[in-house]
């Protein structure tokens, strides 16, 4: 098999599973937190004032990852940037917004949701090699996106992809999105990325507090995780019983 099917192959079975990758990086990286909540020798920050900002710090870039997603999501025609995971799915070519200045926002958003979750660990290591990991899994799922993208776009396609570059954005290249906000797709797809994010930082929260034997639960934090999940249920119920989240045909 040629190296070009093979990667083509290759991104295919990894695109269908990517949703695998978070729960590989939840399980080392629960394991990194507690023992590092266990062994505060390890930890260089001292005070539990500085623990706080430093939490605060892992959620703010995970929801930076999130904002991305929400914005490239919402700014997308139908039937793109979808979440489908058996096959590619693109009946337009996304160039506008944030396709204007990176090709794969998507990817930049789930990268810096899972690196919040990464740097929650405080293993300096297990960040970059989460990094270095992250890249070279979604390597070859862009690699067979891209190959699909020109087989039905063509010339199209080359010209937008000549100019934009794959994840480092160029803003100086912004153009409008020329489609405006849906935020029924928003509410759609992105249900799901919000109650699991919070979940996951109140696991930590939980483990962390259980292995230090005490009880300074972040409450906050759990009460936005128990709205997350009240408000994906309801957003679940809505979607599978009426048409309010439905596009105009």
């Amino acid at each position: 098999m040629a190296l070009t099917e093979q990667m083509e192959s290759q991104g295919a079975w990894l695109f269908k599973y990517r949703s695998i990758l978070p729960l590989i990086i939840f399980a080392i990286g629960i394991v990194l937190f507690l023992n590092n909540e266990s062994n505060p020798e390890n930890w260089i920050l001292e005070t539990n004032l500085q623990e706080s900002l430093y939490e605060l710090t892992c959620l703010l870039v995970a929801f930076l990852g999130f904002f991305i997603r929400i914005y490239t999501v919402g700014y997308s025609r139908p039937n793109t940037s979808g979440r489908n995971t058996e096959h590619q799915v693109a009946d337009v070519l996304n160039t506008t917004g944030i396709y204007s200045i990176m090709r794969n926002p998507l990817y930049v958003g789930n990268f810096f949701m899972w690196l919040g979750i990464a740097m929650l660990t405080g293993n300096f290591w297990f960040i970059i090699a989460f990094t270095l990991f992250y890249f070279l899994y979604y390597e070859r799922i862009i690699f067979t996106e891209e190959q699909f993208l020109k087989n039905k776009f063509g010339h199209t396609y080359l010209e937008w992809a000549q100019k934009t570059p794959i994840i480092v954005p160029k803003f100086s290249s912004f153009k409008k999105a020329d489609y405006n906000f849906n935020w029924k797709k928003v509410l759609r797809q992105e249900k799901n990325g919000l109650a699991a994010l919070l979940i996951l930082f109140c696991l930590f929260d939980i483990g962390g507090e259980m292995v230090k034997e005490q009880r300074n639960f972040n409450e906050t934090l759990y009460f936005a995780g128990a709205a997350s999940i009240i408000l994906y249920f309801i957003l679940k119920f809505i979607k599978y019983n009426t048409k309010l989240l439905q596009d105009p045909e």
